[in-house]
């Protein structure tokens, strides 16, 4: 049985690309073949991913241009290396037209793929409009990135997703859009792809240690003058290493030794080993927590809850900060036999959830 999924594959982010990869290992325990429909949201590549860094500006262009080609080689190499995606691409909507159909049960999903402001709108691929009818859809870990859904994206977002057979979410706030604002009832909610695999999962496949000695990792995706303040008396304070994760050339004139755009299971290995990951997102938390690495968690200003909702989900929001002069939020140590156990039920949840799709398939119950 042959598993199709579309997803935010071609975005350039770290996060972004192990997910993918942790969503078509864990369907690969369940179906025969797992394949990515090849759909790239237009401002993710090439002239339209320029314009939306440099908004037109030409000197801006200059200097974002060698990060952009950078990200092309690194985060191609990991999708050719990683990821199985189909022969045909899908770069227009008007592409779904002709779509071919590849599979035997379709998923949307993970990361923010229902994000109608990442989105600019409601994309109708990303809710599965082109899978032919009579073949299944199910929502694997997807996620609307936001407390609620604008008036004028609820009647469409309904009609799409009113023809899935089963959907689960990342968020709890999810979860309320789907019955509050959808009128869906029978939904789920279940963890992002990267922490439905164990941490020895993500041990097997990173690459050795990098660096000697206690640090603290710095994975900062929103710049502030303030993170970055924080970040050097954190780490006077400590007495550790301060490294930066730099996932773009001009992070480099930030404070910390530089990392400069490293491969992207590099990102396991650096999170991993760290003493301290200090962060504004929501990958580099879930993966500090699952490898049992403490993070300290400053929300980003926009889509928190997916942060938020994670960190309560772990019993975690001790590691949260609400402010640059917390401090002692280093005295706040996680009890991470707890954790352990909660993400081994949560695990559960999934897979529960992956089998009983497969046996609604198989049955054809879901007709």
């Amino acid at each position: 049985m042959k598993a199709a999924v579309i997803t935010l594959h071609s975005v350039c982010n770290y996060g972004t690309q192990l997910q993918a990869y942790a969503t078509q290992e864990k369907l690969k325990q369940y179906f025969d073949d797992v394949v990515f429909i090849d759909y790239r949201r237009p401002d993710t590549y090439g002239v339209e991913l320029l314009k939306t860094f440099t908004k037109s500006n030409p000197l801006k262009a200059l200097a974002i241009l060698p990060t952009l080609f950078y990200w092309k080689h690194n985060f191609g190499n990991f999708r050719k290396k990683y990821l199985k995606l189909t022969d045909k691409k899908y770069l227009l909507l008007e592409d779904f037209k002709n779509f071919e159909d590849v599979a035997d049960v379709y998923f949307s999903g993970s990361d923010q793929v229902w994000n109608t402001g990442w989105n600019h709108g409601v994309i109708p691929p990303f809710y599965l409009d082109f899978v032919p009818e009579g073949k299944p859809r199910y929502a694997y870990s997807s996620s609307f990135g936001k407390s609620e859904l604008e008036e004028k994206d609820i009647e469409e977002t309904k009609k799409y997703l009113k023809k899935y057979q089963k959907i689960s979410v990342r968020e709890d706030s999810g979860l309320e859009i789907l019955q509050k604002q959808l009128g869906i009832e029978n939904a789920v909610r279940i963890v992002d792809p990267t922490l439905a695999m164990p941490q020895e999962f993500w041990r097997d496949i990173a690459p050795k240690k990098k660096i000697e000695g206690d640090y603290i990792l710095i994975y900062n995706l929103n710049k502030s003058k303030e993170f970055d303040v924080y970040a050097e008396e954190l780490a006077k304070r400590t007495g550790m290493k301060l490294y930066r994760f730099c996932t773009r050339l001009d992070q480099i004139f930030r404070n910390g030794k530089s990392i400069i755009m490293p491969d992207i299971l590099d990102f396991i290995t650096l999170v991993d080993n760290a003493k301290i990951v200090l962060t504004d997102s929501f990958h580099a938390t879930a993966f500090s927590i699952n490898l049992n690495t403490e993070p300290i968690c400053i929300y980003p200003n926009s889509y928190s809850g997916r942060l938020s909702s994670f960190l309560n989900l772990v019993d975690c929001t001790q590691r949260h900060i609400k402010n640059y002069e917390d401090f002692d939020v280093v005295n706040r140590h996680i009890d991470f036999d707890k954790v352990n156990k909660i993400l081994d039920k949560e695990r559960q949840k999934v897979d529960h959830y992956l089998q009983e799709i497969v046996q609604e398939v198989e049955e054809k119950k879901w007709k």
